[in-house]
């Protein structure tokens, strides 16, 4: 009796072959089965049947068209005349079935294959496999796994107090656990700094922080927001204080993000830009208690409010409110204000964050080596965006010198290095602009001043100055911005 196993292909052969006398396998008993070639040649797999010698008996259309020949080239012909790494040889040689074997037949080309022997009253009399190409399953994977990457690679951080372990970010961390730490119980905060200097990070820090003393319970909220989003006052208000229905022309009923945040944190980011109702922001900082666009009842809260933004505060909010909010205010550097050992830091964390996602989407183990060239065209380049630049600079220089997935094979463990060649131009040819021209310091020189000048006729103050100065990569504190306004008025 024919032993296979129990898929269409096998029932069709098995049927045939029983209901025939004994007889050598050969082209024309495939031949007499009348509609099962017609059958074989329109399944989307491929089939090969190779007598005891591994000569080709039957293959069908879609084999011989993944070998690029004519089926009648084919036959009759040693299977490894046309696929080189058949497994049917190792079906001929144990008698034992292969099952889902992956084979690299013509690259890109993959296709996975069963191959099982043909035994007939008892003898062996040969081998069939049934295969299908899935390089575009590969590919799809393969564009998932790719993903999954940068999906790790570009989400914010939690948290970089475990990164960084000296300069200017030593001393922030240290105040923003004194924001819930200290004796007097949790304060309201602002967080100012330059765009992509970690102000959701910090407050993410002071969150985390918040639950490790028991300041606020292990499942406590933590709602973001921000602030810029809201095009329309009414939107916002609804948005953050919630709504009934009726209130206004399809209005329902909705909590805000006040009664989400209850218990917790509210992060508002780009807080600058609220500042159509401070009032009611004022009222709920000041009373505990919210009241929803259109309702009479108020809603007692328990809300810790962190303002981020990249403006000064103390020249956008209302006094009051700024008093409320700026009980504890810090201020995040530009990476250019920062020092060259925790730039390093930075960088190592994000080469190893690069390494480490590849290890989880590919179970590779990846090894990112810069030249000290790099390296140092990294660490002293200018980045305008700050640190979400410099990760995104790091990440695009390791992409440009790894290899493509097509080529890492069954590869387990590879090594890339990153060359001046791979670092983006912009990047080179900014960390060039400042060899040659390196930004002033703590100067005001004729050019800093005139930036100061018509800053300050556009109505900008002197820590919002300093602030824009920093931005640029000038370390002007805002008292020294303050003293030489004073001393030109004069003039």
């Amino acid at each position: 009796m024919l032993e296979c196993n129990k898929n269409s292909v096998t029932k069709l052969i098995s049927h045939k072959v029983e209901v025939l006398s004994y007889m050598k396998l050969t082209k024309e008993l495939f031949l007499s089965l009348n509609f099962l070639p017609e059958v074989l040649d329109n399944i989307n797999d491929g089939v090969n049947v190779v007598d005891t010698d591994g000569m080709i008996v039957y293959i069908n259309e879609i084999s011989a068209n993944y070998a690029g020949k004519k089926k009648e080239e084919m036959l009759g012909n040693p299977i490894t005349d046309f696929y080189p790494a058949a497994i049917l040889l190792t079906v001929l040689q144990n008698r034992q079935p292969v099952l889902d074997k992956k084979i690299h037949f013509v690259p890109p080309k993959k296709y996975i294959v069963n191959s099982y022997p043909l035994f007939y009253k008892g003898e062996f009399i040969g081998a069939f496999s049934v295969f299908r190409d899935i390089q575009e399953i590969e590919q799809l994977n393969n564009k998932i796994k790719q993903l999954e990457i940068q999906v790790n690679l570009n989400k914010p951080e939690d948290d970089f107090s475990h990164v960084v372990h000296l300069g200017t970010m030593q001393s922030v961390y240290k105040q923003a656990k004194k924001i819930v730490g200290s004796l007097g119980g949790p304060r309201h905060s602002i967080i100012t700094g330059a765009s992509g200097t970690g102000k959701t990070m910090l407050a993410n820090i002071i969150y985390n922080y918040a639950k490790e003393i028991g300041v606020i319970s292990k499942n406590a909220p933590f709602i973001e927001i921000n602030c810029a989003q809201f095009t329309n006052p009414d939107i916002a208000a609804m948005e953050i204080f919630g709504s009934v229905e009726g209130a206004y022309t399809g209005s329902k009923k909705k909590k805000g993000l006040f009664e989400q945040a209850n218990g917790g944190i509210l992060f508002l980011d780009e807080a600058h830009t609220i500042e159509n109702y401070q009032s009611l922001l004022l009222k709920a900082i000041e009373s505990g208690k919210i009241r929803r666009i259109g309702d009479t009842k108020e809603i007692e809260i328990n809300v810790i409010v962190i303002a981020a933004s990249t403006k000064n505060l103390h020249e956008v909010f209302l006094p009051e409110l700024y008093q409320r909010l700026g009980q504890y205010e810090m201020y995040l550097p530009s990476l250019q204000e920062r020092s060259l050992e925790e730039k390093e830091q930075l960088f190592l964390h994000f080469v190893r964050k690069y390494e480490n996602a590849v290890w989880e989407a590919r179970r590779i183990r990846y090894h990112v080596v810069f030249t000290p060239q790099a390296k140092h065209a990294l660490l002293n380049a200018v980045y305008p965006r700050n640190i979400r630049q410099m990760r995104d600079v790091i990440n695009y220089s390791i992409d440009a010198s790894s290899p493509l997935v097509e080529d890492i094979g069954e590869k387990t463990d590879i090594t890339t290095i990153v060359g001046l060649e791979h670092i983006p131009f912009d990047v080179s040819e900014n960390l060039e602009a400042e060899k040659n021209n390196p930004p002033p310091t703590n100067k005001i020189t004729d050019d800093v001043g005139e930036f100061i000048l018509n800053q300050h006729k556009k109505g900008d103050g002197p820590r919002k100055i300093s602030h824009r100065l920093a931005e640029m990569g000038y370390d002007v504190p805002y008292y020294k911005v303050a003293y030489y306004l004073k001393k030109e008025n004069s003039n």
